[in-house]
């Protein structure tokens, strides 16, 4: 059922992190939003990988010539040229192309370095009620701009061996920013990716991961499936390319957890 409430009256920007490939950043931050403008929340997504696999998930062509999140670091273009609009119900976009891969050599000689992508969205964040930040697997320059915008973290962890393995390096960068550059940034949520509830594996790994964060692990998790992995292919969101299944209807919950805990942290 489609929730009717009025938003939230005050924004909040999300940045989804993990220096690890593979683990279902991309995955999340296309259909998490998603499933935020189900529920009539006004989103902005920003694809800071430079894969651009978020950009491309929600069907936005990548062209050489189109502007993305590049210009905006780089050139000092104003979000409101680089947002393309309403790719998903409540969705906008500001892209990435693969013009970003040099962003990280360049950022290095820019004032301020750290800074630039929260001094891009500072003049539009308020027109949503969540921005998602989707960060490229490292942890460069690109991914500590993602941290020094963001309120909130969201960790996702996939259900495999080696789960745990560099987040303590990720745990220190956080702690680091958020000492020297951003005093507001806290972890919204861990987020299990990739479970099956079938192999003694993946349960063995959330009752590990659960041990690790205690109760900022999210109580949904995200199944592995066919449909999940599928849907990118087609330029839609899993709420788009099969609104019934177990991947929707668990992004769908993800994101009733996600405005609960925005509310009270």
């Amino acid at each position: 059922m489609i929730e009717t409430e009025n938003a939230a009256s005050t924004h909040t920007i999300i940045t989804i992190i993990n220096q690890k490939g593979g683990v279902g950043k991309s995955t999340t931050a296309v259909n998490l939003s998603a499933a935020l403008g189900e529920i009539n929340r006004k989103v902005l997504l920003v694809d800071l990988d430079p894969q651009g696999n978020a950009t491309s998930g929600l069907g936005v062509e990548k062209a050489a010539d189109m502007k993305c999140v590049y210009d905006g670091l780089i050139n000092n273009e104003p979000a409101t040229n680089l947002i393309v609009s309403e790719v998903s119900r409540g969705v906008d976009i500001i892209p990435a192309t693969i013009n970003l891969a040099g962003a990280e050599v360049e950022l290095m000689n820019e004032y301020a370095r750290e800074r630039r992508l929260s001094e891009l969205l500072e003049p539009v964040k308020a027109n949503y009620d969540f921005v998602l930040i989707d960060c490229p697997p490292s942890l460069g320059q690109l991914t500590i701009n993602g941290l020094t915008a963001a309120q909130r973290l969201i960790i996702p962890i996939q259900c495999e061996f080696y789960a745990l393995e560099g987040l303590t390096k990720l745990l220190e960068t956080e702690k680091i920013v958020k000492t020297r550059m951003n005093h507001d940034l806290e972890i919204l949520g861990v987020l299990m990716t990739m479970f099956d509830k079938r192999t003694t594996l993946a349960n063995q790994v959330v009752e590990e991961v659960s041990r690790f964060f205690g109760e900022i692990v999210f109580k949904t998790m995200i199944p592995r499936t066919v449909r999940l992995a599928e849907a990118p292919s087609f330029g839609q969101s899993i709420l788009q390319y099969d609104t019934h299944s177990k991947g929707a209807l668990a992004y769908r919950n993800l994101a009733k957890e996600v405005i609960d805990r925005a509310r009270t942290r």
